[in-house]
């Protein structure tokens, strides 16, 4: 009887220690994403979009903001189209879309951007970039990070929810005035 109930307890332990491994396992995954999200997206808030001293409208829509620059490990890549803070087409955050996507390595290396993810993704981040209802002075920023395979191209609607180990964050970027 007591062998019995020590053989259920440890079995029961050994499924709460493998739930457990899961768990980790996916809140690291989605931490990575959640980072490498917040790093594209600060990157594009630090776009120059304000209005000059004579009243005139600046907006960077010539930057590649796929492009990186040496960092430790990482090597310095220029691929991608460059559009800065261009607003993106239809779909952006469902396809891989040149000037709105970058591919990045184990390391979180930046692979470079373009339609085809180069070998060794493991993680796509795509952005998107679109003026608020609010007015053309509001851009809403949007940036997803999946691992590669969860989203390679979506149709239809890529906002339908989160998938374990991505992430999603959303900011607004007004115009400066000085």
């Amino acid at each position: 009887m007591a062998t019995t109930i020590l053989a259920v307890a440890l079995v029961s332990l050994a499924d709460l220690l493998a739930y457990a491994t899961r768990a980790t396992v996916g809140s690291r995954d989605t931490t990575r994403a959640v980072i490498l999200a917040e790093q594209k997206m600060e990157q594009l808030k630090a776009l120059a979009w304000s209005t000059g001293e004579d009243g005139g409208r600046m907006s960077d829509g010539a930057s590649n903001v796929a492009a990186a620059t040496v960092s430790g490990e990482c090597a310095a890549i220029a691929t991608g189209a460059a559009v800065g803070l261009t607003p993106s087409p239809p779909g952006a955050l469902a396809s891989n879309t040149d000037g709105y996507v970058d591919y990045l390595d184990a390391h979180g290396c930046v692979l470079g951007g373009g339609p085809v993810p180069p070998a060794g993704t493991t993680h796509i981040r795509r952005w998107s970039i679109a003026a608020a209802d609010a007015g053309p002075d509001t851009l809403v920023l949007q940036v997803l990070v999946t691992s590669r395979g969860i989203r390679m191209n979506i149709q239809g609607n890529a906002g339908s929810g989160r998938m374990p180990g991505e992430a999603r964050v959303v900011s607004l970027k007004t115009r400066r005035v000085p």
